[in-house]
Parts: C-alpha cells; structure tokens; sequence
C-alpha cells in the first residue's frame, strides 16, 4: 500500500520485480509490510475513545439520538434502537417500513444473540404471479417490491428483551425529528432525483416533495439542505405506540408486557390495516393476517474461529457466512507473509472471495423454510481445505461454481443436477415489465451493487455490545396511505428460478435473501470487535478486508475502518436489479503498486483504479489492557460517531 509519493522506491521495485519475477513476491512483502501499514496511518479521522459508552451510525443526527439515550440512563441496546429510529426518520437508505438485523452479545450470559427482524413476502408472491406481470424478477420499487415490515417490531423486540428504557424514552428522538429536523444536503437532493418516481403516488408526493409546483414542473420540488422537513403522519403513528405503551403501564403492565402491547397494535391493529389498504389501493399483495402472523425470531448466529478469535455472523438469509467461509480458506495461507496489498495477497483474497460468494449465490436463503441450507458444511473446516485446493497462484479463475458441502455434514446434494449447471452470469433480464411494475429501471449495475444503508454500532460499560445493519423503505419509497410508513423494496433479493438458487425462490411468508451483515467478534469470551459497513453486495468484501487489516496486519480501528487499500470485486452475482456479475472486475485504489496492478491484469484481472474504493465502515474495538472502547467510523461519507 505504498503511496504515490513513494517515488524513486516504486519506480526501483518495479524494475526490480520486472527483472527477477520470481523474487517478486518477497520484495513486495518486505517493503510493503515496512512501510506500507505506517501509511496507512494517516487516518482522516480521529479515534473515538470511550470509557462508558460508544455510539456511531451512519448520520450525525442518528449518533446524537444514541448519546441522548445513554445519557437518560439505556444501556447499547437502548442507544442503538434510539439511533435506529432516528436514522429510520431521516430515511437513511431505510425507513420504518424496513428490516433490521442485528447481534447483541448478552454481559449476562456471556452469550451472543441474533435478531432476525426481516419482513417475509406477502401472500400471493409466487414465482407464476411475477412472471405474468412480464419480470424476470420481483421489482426494485413501489408496491410489488415490499416485504413486510421488520423494523418497527425488531427495535420494539430489541428494547422488550434487553433495554432498560421504556419505548417512548427510546422513541423520544425519533418522534421530535419526525416533528421537524433540518434536512441534510445528500438526502435532500436524492429526494429532488427520485422526483419522478415518487410522483407515482399520491402519499409519497405529499411528504417527500413539498414544494412540488404543477404550473413549473422546473421548480424544485423536494425541501432544501436546512430546511425543516416535517413527517406529521409518522409522528402520529410513532406517538400511537407511545400512547398504547403508556395505557398498559397504567394498567399494571410489566416494561417489557407493555412495549409489547405496542407491538400488537402496529401489526394487529389500526396501524396495520393502514398499511394493508393503501398498499393494495396501489396493487400491492399484503393481506391483514401477513402482518398479523409476522413476527421477529431470536436466533443463535453462526460462527467460526479464525487465528483464535471467534467471529459471529447471522445465518443464511443473510450474507453474513460468507465472510466465516473465506476466513476458513484465508486461514490456510501466511497473509501477513505476503505483504499487505501485495499482488499475491489481492489475488488470494478475490479467490477466496470468489469461492465463498459462489456458494452464497446458489445455496443462502430463508433456513425457516425448505429446503434446508447446508450450513454445517459450509463452514467445515475441511470443507474449506477442498476449497481452497481451487486457487490456482498463477492466475483469475472466473468459472468457479459452487462447492459441494452435504458431504461434509454426511448428506447428498437434492440440487447436485443444478450446481453442476450453475453458471456465474445469470442470463440478462429480457423481460422489462409493464408500467408501474418496474424492475431493473432506477439503479444501474454499479449502484445496486453498492446500494447502501446505514449501521449502527453500539456498546456500554456493563458489557452490552451491538452491531446492527438495518435497511430498506429508502427514497423512492411507497408510502403507505397516513402511516407515515415507507415500505421495503427487499422483494427484489428473490430469483423466480431454481436453477439461480434453488434457496432462494420467492414465495409467501418466505423471507428473500439479504445483504446486511453485521458482525461481532470475540477473543477468550469476551467482547473484541463490532463491526459493519453498508453497501449491498460489497458489504461481506468490506468487512473481511476491514477484520484482516485488525488481526493480521495490526492496524488499529480507524486505519482498519477506513480501510484506504481495500479492493473491490464485482465477480458475484448482485442482490439487486437484475442480479447481475462481472466476473474478473476488480476495483483497486490508486495508491496499489503500480507494478501489482500490472500483475493483476497479467494474471487475468480486469483492473480498474479509482481514487478511493467504496469503504463507509463503522466499528468498536475493546481494549481490555485499559478497560475502555475505541470507535472508528470511516470518512468515505457521512458516518459518525460520539463516545463518552
């Protein structure tokens, strides 16, 4: 990771490299890890240090609301719910109406905890219903596209289990933003680009473009950067669960009987059968009982054990393995003997990357419904030794298809015919869709790729520690009628066809298979890091590299987090769209060796250098020598953090 200020010890290294090739590798490593990891410690930002508490997300708005928290006495869960719901109010790529996915390790237990707070697809979502609307995949917005709603009931699960505080103390920020806050600059000017598309419905229009003038169609419709922005109808749904919380208390309830009271009436109540009417005015799909049969599942995540510290991931319907089954093939190769960011260490990372990102696109979906995913052999150890026998040193391989891992848990492959046919290049989406049932039309290959979110890392002194990645209800939103709420757009996750992944076929009260990965790591039981990124299928990519750069090359949490070497490969197929792979694309910084990017294309790599690559990631790490917590929050945009 030598800079372009290397000069004369860049231009002597690649000469040298040219004349002794074979000698490459260690020059590369030697000078590289001398003088490569001191660069990079050039942070943009400084370290956050904290003694009782950490909070960071992905807008200084939404890590104040986690401060406030803290400071009216919740513990992480508290903050975090607090920051998102704040981040949810200013729609941060996600509103109400979204999925939450978090792990909260338990100082009580010693344990560490799931929350599955993913919306599932509404009656009548069936693979024949989308073909006959003319998709090859479910849309990327409006009414078609939602799942039902997982925040609201995932926060409220979070803060009933494991909070301190009551609902409206949690709520408290959420509620006074939705009254009015100053509008940031990047989400006012998206609003103003997804002008045309929000038009499209009449609850939409009213809340995200105020100033829309039918006689000048030129006139800026959405508010300015600084200008209050005012959600009246989600502040009275919002205060309705207050309200409902307040009445069962009064009653004698418990804090935790009472905050589910307020679950009962968002999806059993008046709030419910809003969102069911205005969505099928519009033509969407859910029913009364969709909602009412939803519910939040407490998990136990997965994990695996790399170099001696235990990594925990959600399971399949998320991506989150995947990063467990590249650390199981990585942990096989000397890393930081090759040198960070050497030729050798990038084109080992992508493979390993290539190897486990096949097996997400063909075996992760809902383990809550058939078939069974095979994750006891994907994350076998020796599963990932056969795996790892597939790299070949020399050059790109972009053919690879997925593993087979029922071996390795005893069992025979139902899909053995499919995986052998499984090409990494799904065929390109032929079928448009007729109006209003849109699909592959808003985001371009590149940005669903990227599609971003927030996350939320929080923890406390008590032990309590919180990673969460939630998502989904971003601008352009549905709206649904006076909720206030904005819905999913996840549908869009789901194949209609086996033969993409046999998994992951849409179906009602099935749940697609997602993006949003967070993460916790531990070393001799306790807490290390917290850890996620935001970023659709680049999330995974990110946080392996963000963990190597901790563990194996000893940067430290805001050097690792803005993560200034961290490549990119778009050889997977995307979650979005039209589920789209560009098999040998590799996005590298411009600061990589110039001598490597000249290697990577030798060795089949279609290189592409850009000034930064795609890298907003937010962490915790816990220094158990001192007793205290150091946040990082990446300067790529507009992530923050506050500790105390």
């Amino acid at each position: 990771m030598l800079g372009a200020d290397s000069g004369q010890s860049t231009h002597m290294l690649s000469r040298f490299c040219c004349v002794f090739p074979r000698a490459a590798g260690l020059a590369l490593a030697l000078i590289v890890t001398a003088t490569g990891i001191g660069h990079a410690q050039q942070n943009g930002r400084p370290i956050l240090h904290g003694q009782h508490w950490v909070a960071i997300t992905g807008k200084p708005l939404g890590a104040s609301a986690g401060a406030m928290t803290f400071q009216r006495g919740g513990n992480a869960v508290d903050a975090a719910a607090a920051m998102l719901a704040a981040t949810s109010t200013m729609w941060d790529t996600l509103g109400w109406g979204g999925e939450t996915q978090a792990l909260i390790y338990n100082p009580k237990t010693g344990k560490v905890v799931g929350i599955n707070a993913l919306g599932v697809a509404p009656t009548g979502a069936t693979p024949e219903f989308f073909r006959d609307q003319g998709m090859q995949y479910p849309p990327e917005f409006g009414p078609l596209a939602a799942v039902t709603p997982g925040t609201p009931g995932g926060l409220m699960v979070m803060v009933a289990e494991y909070g301190k505080l009551s609902l409206a103390e949690v709520l408290a920020p959420a509620i006074e933003m939705a009254g009015g806050y100053p509008i940031e600059q990047s989400q006012a000017d998206n609003i103003e680009r997804r002008r045309d598309v929000l038009q499209r419905w009449p609850d939409s229009t009213r809340v995200f473009l105020p100033h829309l003038d039918a006689e000048d169609e030129s006139a800026r419709a959405a508010p300015r950067a600084g200008e209050i922005f005012r959600q009246p109808e989600l502040k009275a749904t919002l205060e309705k669960l207050v309200e409902t919380e307040r009445a069962a208390l009064d009653a004698g309830k418990s804090r935790k009987q009472a905050i589910y009271a307020a679950y009962d009436r968002f999806y059993k109540g008046d709030i419910a059968e809003e969102i069911v009417r205005a969505t099928r005015e519009h033509g969407g799909l859910f029913t009364l009982q969709d909602l009412a049969d939803w519910e939040v599942r407490i998990e136990q995540p997965v994990s695996t054990n790399y170099r001696g510290v235990e990594v925990y991931k959600l399971t399949t319907w998320t991506q989150g393995p995947v990063l467990l089954q590249a650390l199981n093939i990585l942990e096989g190769f000397d890393l930081n003997a090759m040198g960070y960011n050497s030729t050798r260490y990038i084109h080992t990372l992508y493979q390993a990357m290539n190897l486990s990102f096949a097996d997400r696109d063909f075996y992760y979906g809902d383990p809550y419904m058939p078939p069974a995913e095979p994750i006891h052999g994907l994350l076998s150890k020796d599963y990932a030794a056969e795996r790892r026998k597939l790299i070949v040193p020399e050059r790109n391989l972009t053919d690879l298809k997925p593993g087979d891992p029922y071996p390795f848990q005893g069992e025979s492959n139902p899909f053995e015919l499919l995986r052998r046919a499984w090409t990494p290049v799904p065929p390109e989406a032929e079928a448009a869709g007729v109006e209003g049932f849109q699909q592959a039309s808003l985001m371009t290959h590149e940005q669903g790729f990227k599609a971003g979110t927030t996350s939320i890392q929080a923890a406390d002194a008590e032990g309590w520690v919180v990673s969460v990645t939630p998502s989904g209800g971003w601008i352009p939103a549905f709206i649904a009628g006076r909720s206030g709420i904005g819905l999913s757009q996840r549908m869009q996750s789901f194949v209609l066809d086996e033969a993409l992944n046999p998994y992951n076929v849409v179906a009602p009260g099935k749940r697609p298979r997602v993006t949003l990965t967070p993460s916790l790591a531990l070393k001799d039981g306790k807490p290390l890091i917290a850890f996620s990124v935001q970023g659709g299928d680049t999330q995974d990519q990110n946080l392996l590299q963000f963990f190597l750069n901790m563990i194996d090359f000893g940067m430290n949490v805001q050097q690792a987090a803005e993560g200034r070497g961290h490549v990119l490969s778009y050889q997977m197929q995307s979650s979005f769209g039209a589920h789209q792979a560009e098999p040998g694309r590799l996005q590298v910084p411009d600061r990589l060796l110039p001598y490597s990017i000249d290697q990577l294309r030798r060795m089949g790599y279609d290189v592409e250098v850009v000034e930064r690559v795609y890298n907003p990631t937010t962490a915790i790490w816990f220094d158990h020598e001192t007793g205290t917590m150091q946040g990082g929050a990446s300067d790529y945009g507009e992530d923050y953090g506050i500790a105390w």
